[in-house]
């Protein structure tokens, strides 16, 4: 089945080239003007697999347009690609704080951006990616450190039964620390085992997902559990 893409672009000649960009990589794509638009289409449509946002745009822009679907609960699984003409680090890092998922810095070609595209399609869907079609896959188990549980059937994470709020690579960073409770990782180390070879993403964005799974576990008093290594990187206990 082809991957369901959502261009939000306020610019009529960048919409359609994106358009037809990624209709040639043999993916089905839908259009909207601005960040209001854009949640007409979700809430008119099936969901899509990811969504390209400019963020420079009229009224809803798409930082805030990022930040609402990041707290809807039927929208904040969708993966996000946010274009830009800012690339300093700094506006970089307020991209990815705000949820997305991956960062395009204007000018740029169509092969880079399909190339980007398709990475996060393989880190949202790594199971998916990954199946035989033939062969149906073993059910995962259950996976508990101290009142965490993760449940990769329904692939969801709950502290003490409560389900837990967090985005497709937080919930793969917490499902990576829970198989291996207590051991240090590198930066480097969490970046091969996320996004693989996947050279466009920096040691920087390890960080900002570590923020956003830490944020996903503060209401249930269980941010500690993900501790910083000290010249080192990050480790998952919960012994403090």
């Amino acid at each position: 089945m082809k991957p369901r893409i959502l261009i939000v672009d306020d610019e009529a000649p960048i919409r359609n080239m994106l358009a037809f960009s990624l209709n040639r990589a043999e993916m089905d794509v839908d259009v909207a003007a601005d960040g209001d638009q854009a949640l007409a289409r979700l809430a008119d449509s099936p969901h899509p697999d990811l969504i390209v946002l400019d963020w420079m745009m009229p009224g809803l822009d798409g930082l805030q347009l990022t930040r609402t679907l990041r707290d809807r609960d039927d929208y904040k699984d969708i993966p996000i690609i946010l274009l830009t003409a800012r690339g300093s680090e700094r506006d970089r890092t307020q991209g990815l704080d705000s949820g997305a998922d991956d960062y395009v810095v204007k000018p740029f070609s169509t092969r880079e951006l399909i190339s980007r595209v398709r990475a996060v399609l393989r880190r949202a869907r790594p199971e998916t990616a990954a199946a035989d079609a033939s062969t149906p896959s073993p059910t995962a188990p259950r996976l508990q450190v101290g009142a965490l549980v993760l449940d990769p059937e329904q692939r969801r994470a709950l502290a003490e039964g409560r389900p837990l709020n967090m985005g497709p690579t937080e919930y793969r960073l917490l499902r990576l620390f829970m198989q291996h409770p207590g051991r240090a990782w590198s930066r480097g180390q969490l970046l091969n085992e996320l996004w693989g070879n996947d050279r466009a993403v920096e040691e920087r964005t390890v960080d900002v997902h570590i923020r956003r799974l830490r944020k996903a576990l503060e209401p249930t008093g269980h941010a500690g559990y993900v501790q910083t290594v000290r010249g080192h990187g990050y480790r998952f206990s919960d012994v403090v």
